[in-house]
């Protein structure tokens, strides 16, 4: 076993209120501490104290980035943090999932490092597992609390996992003919492998793939993919399909600790909507990846609203009221998908995780979870779409609070609200005696105004290390 030892000269120690606890505090102190790494065990070792020795120095964030985009942009104008390169010792990770895959197993942490993928975050992130959870989360509330609360998680479409559950597809695609499906990849992003379908002739060359011998299988693994009723009747805005980008954190799963960001935006696609034409991926994925490879698309038009956009649309075509009520809907999508993996991820104190919710909306304005993205991408199709990540990106960092700056006590961070703490968060403006009313409500505000740097500027104070002499 390898064991190297470095020295940070400033960490925090932040004790965050539960619900119903009064007692919060944040101290500093200088430690030495270090970091294992070991190959002869997949289970991680204790958190042993060592012997503190004090360092004189400011305080420094070794961080360590495997992704070339937005990301590394940020944390290179982050105050006072460092990149280290290959094998060099990090305070913070920001990873792929492959390379938390390979290394995380065998990565000993100390109590201040911090790493941006739960373990098994694909529970949720990958689209067969996503929708086992779901389901099986929903047949524990039925018999639990009752079809009431069970019918709360009738947000996600009726899907099948393949070839697992092949015949039981079968049989519901015969109840309903003619009805159009959507065949997807469950370990594959940006529309690839995807294709919709009418008849079960178009889909017999991957049925057959799907059932070769055990021989051929070692020589050829066949892929995993998901059967999903299409949703036939999206909302339309200039004849156009789109789909909403949604940013949930959570930096714990026990208990669950959730904030919402204000900002996101619409992916729309580049072709008028109609369905006697299935086979055109243009007009029936929203995927910016897709898109940018249509004819008719613009470079400096891009294919988004930004969330606010879409939101003031709504609520001049259809009222604040109907407009709320969606919104409030979309929270249940994200609390309900959630807590349907909260038993199952394995909760870690060093890990945070940065999901991209994909939401569909129908001409009825019902939201549908469509898949949840454990690697949402931070690559930007436009100027406007890199200050909307840039801030996304840096605000995470803000929440995450390598510098400890934060009480514990905070509901909104940036751009960023406290929607779930061990229990739902209402807005501050709203009075206790409201409890149970429909006028207490809870502090989301996507698509509302973001005004991020006034809130920044009034949360944080200097740093002792930027303070001038």
């Amino acid at each position: 076993m390898t064991t190297t030892v470095r020295t940070l000269s400033w960490t925090s120690l932040n004790i965050i209120t539960l619900k119903g606890s009064s007692i919060a505090c944040c101290c500093y102190f200088r430690v030495s501490v270090s970091m294992s790494k070991y190959k002869t065990s997949g289970n991680k070792a204790s958190n042993d104290s060592g012997k503190s020795e004090e360092r004189v120095g400011r305080s420094c964030v070794r961080y360590k980035c495997g992704l070339l985009n937005t990301i590394q942009d940020v944390l290179r104008q982050r105050p006072n943090w460092v990149e280290v390169k290959d094998d060099g010792e990090w305070d913070f990770n920001w990873c792929d999932v492959g390379w938390l895959r390979e290394n995380f197993d065998y990565t000993y942490m100390e109590e201040h490092v911090r790493i941006n993928h739960f373990r098994n975050h694909y529970e949720l992130t990958r689209k067969n597992l996503m929708v086992k959870n779901l389901k099986r989360y929903q047949k524990s509330l039925e018999k639990d609390v009752g079809r009431v609360e069970a019918s709360k998680c009738d947000f996600f479409p009726c899907t099948f996992a393949l070839p697992s559950e092949y015949h039981l597809f079968v049989e519901e695609f015969n109840r309903s003919p003619g009805s159009i499906w959507i065949m997807k990849p469950v370990a594959k992003s940006q529309g690839k492998g995807i294709f919709l379908f009418r008849k079960l002739k178009d889909i017999i060359d991957w049925k057959k793939e799907s059932y070769r011998s055990e021989e051929q299988k070692d020589a050829a693994h066949v892929e995993n993919y998901v059967a999903q009723r299409y949703i036939e009747n999206p909302y339309l805005i200039s004849g156009r399909k789109f789909d909403l980008r949604v940013y949930v954190l959570v930096t714990s799963y026990i208990p669950l600790k959730a904030w919402l960001y204000r900002d996101g935006f619409a992916r729309f696609s580049s072709t008028r909507f109609c369905l006697s034409s299935i086979d055109d991926k243009y007009m029936h994925l929203t995927n910016v990846s897709v898109q940018k490879t249509a004819p008719e698309y613009d470079p400096e038009k891009g294919c988004k609203w930004q969330m606010q956009q879409l939101r003031r649309y709504l609520t001049a075509k259809h009222g604040r009221e109907v407009v709320e009520t969606l919104f409030k809907e979309m929270d249940n999508i994200f609390i309900r998908s959630l807590q349907s993996v909260q038993k199952i991820i394995i909760n870690d104190k060093h890990c945070f995780e940065l999901y991209g919710y994909d939401i569909l909306l129908d001409q009825n304005l019902k939201p549908w979870l469509i898949e949840v993205n454990a690697s949402p991408s931070h690559t930007p199709s436009s100027q406007e779409d890199y200050g909307m990540k840039y801030r996304l990106l840096e605000d995470t960092l803000n929440v995450v609070d390598m510098e400890g700056r934060l009480t514990g006590k905070e509901n909104r961070v940036g751009g960023y609200d406290l929607m779930w703490n061990n229990g739902p968060v209402y807005r501050e403006d709203v009075g206790l005696q409201t409890f149970g009313s429909s006028c207490f409500a809870a502090n989301t505000y996507l698509g509302c105004v973001n005004d991020r740097e006034k809130q920044l500027h009034h949360l944080f104070k200097p740093l002792p290390f930027q303070k001038k002499a």
